[in-house]
């Protein structure tokens, strides 16, 4: 079987030797289950040690089980969550978020991928109102959709402003490591410091094999997690082979390492495809993402040698991510690929 390296998505790539080497390292004898084993404490030290002390770490397997499931715990049935009309909790979840919390997605369009207090503000309009739902939390995503990057005084302009309102803020960090090496900063500084209050924290993307986490700042909002993860399906029972991944994963700077050089990439993708006079870069390039219009008659040619996603199909804008494992290499073959397409 033959494998393409190519650019359609972070979430194709493999798994970082060091973390395959982890696995192995809590395979050995026998652990009790569900969490109770050293390897889930040590990795809630890990994040301890990154985030501070005071707050609740469950661990689940899927991004999804965490935006949704992160939700769940903090709302009711007749409330909504404020979030932009690309966000993946509207577009990428199959309308989970609504059918497990059974709260109303309230959506803003966005340019960039970014909300902003702005587009929150009109919603307050609906509290106190019996025939609307009732606004509960704002999501944003750190890196966003569109690759762009909240910094940390954006964050905390949102945070001041729904807690001043009784909303709850919280963020999608599918690539949050993306984001804090853009920003050059710690995890927690556009966080926990920034006001958010749930934190859904991504490793897969980023060189992980499976696993993400789902953070309380305030254990208040967590009491009854344990519950709803269990519920929600979430619940591993052999949970020390998540753990021992975010153990390694954040114990040093692998993380880092990972989601710079694919940040690198990205930057060196934008630029060689900058240099070809039939395609224009839409967004500006901070993570580990490229987008891109390439006219049709280019486009049909290039996808014959590389599978990538369509985001918009006016222009059409295509979406290109690069990996930790990105190599030069793929970048000069796919751009010989594209000025051979728009040559002939």
């Amino acid at each position: 079987m033959n494998s393409k390296r190519g650019f359609a998505s972070d979430n194709n790539s493999g798994i970082h030797p060091r973390i395959l080497k982890a696995v192995e390292r809590a395979n050995t004898g026998h652990w009790m289950a569900y969490g109770d084993d050293p390897f889930t404490a040590s990795a809630i030290k890990v994040f301890e040690k990154h985030f501070g002390n005071d707050l609740d770490v469950y661990f689940v397997f899927t991004g999804t089980g965490a935006n949704v499931l992160g939700l769940r715990a903090v709302t009711a049935s007749f409330e909504s969550i404020m979030c932009t009309e690309i966000a993946h909790l509207n577009v990428d979840e199959c309308g989970a978020p609504e059918n497990i919390t059974g709260c109303k997605l309230k959506t803003v369009p966005t340019k960039d991928g970014k909300m902003s207090t702005r587009d929150v503000e009109p919603f307050l309009a609906e509290f106190g109102n019996e025939h609307h739902t009732q606004p509960r939390v704002v999501s944003i995503t750190q890196a966003t959709e569109l690759g762009t990057v909240y910094r940390p005084d954006e964050i905390k302009k949102i945070a001041i402003f729904a807690h001043e309102n009784g909303l709850l803020l919280h963020m999608d960090g599918a690539r949050i490591s993306n984001a804090a090496a853009f920003l050059n900063m710690r995890f927690r500084e556009f966080t926990r410091d920034a006001g958010v209050d749930i934190l859904s924290f991504g490793g897969t993307k980023n060189g992980m094999m499976i696993g993400e986490a789902v953070i309380f700042f305030n254990k208040n909002l967590s009491q009854k997690f344990k519950y709803i993860r269990k519920q929600g399906m979430q619940l591993a029972s052999k949970m020390r082979f998540i753990s021992v991944q975010f153990e390694e994963f954040l114990s040093g700077d692998l993380w880092l390492q990972n989601a710079r050089h694919a940040n690198k990439m990205a930057r060196l993708l934008a630029r060689e495809i900058k240099n070809i006079p039939e395609c224009k870069i839409t967004q500006k390039v901070e993570s580990n993402s490229v987008f891109v219009i390439i006219p049709r008659q280019y486009l049909d040619k290039i996808l014959k040698k590389y599978f990538f996603y369509i985001w918009n199909e006016n222009g059409p804008v295509i979406r290109l991510m690069t990996s930790f494992d990105t190599r030069e290499g793929d970048i000069d073959n796919f751009i010989d690929t594209v000025k051979k397409a728009v040559k002939n």
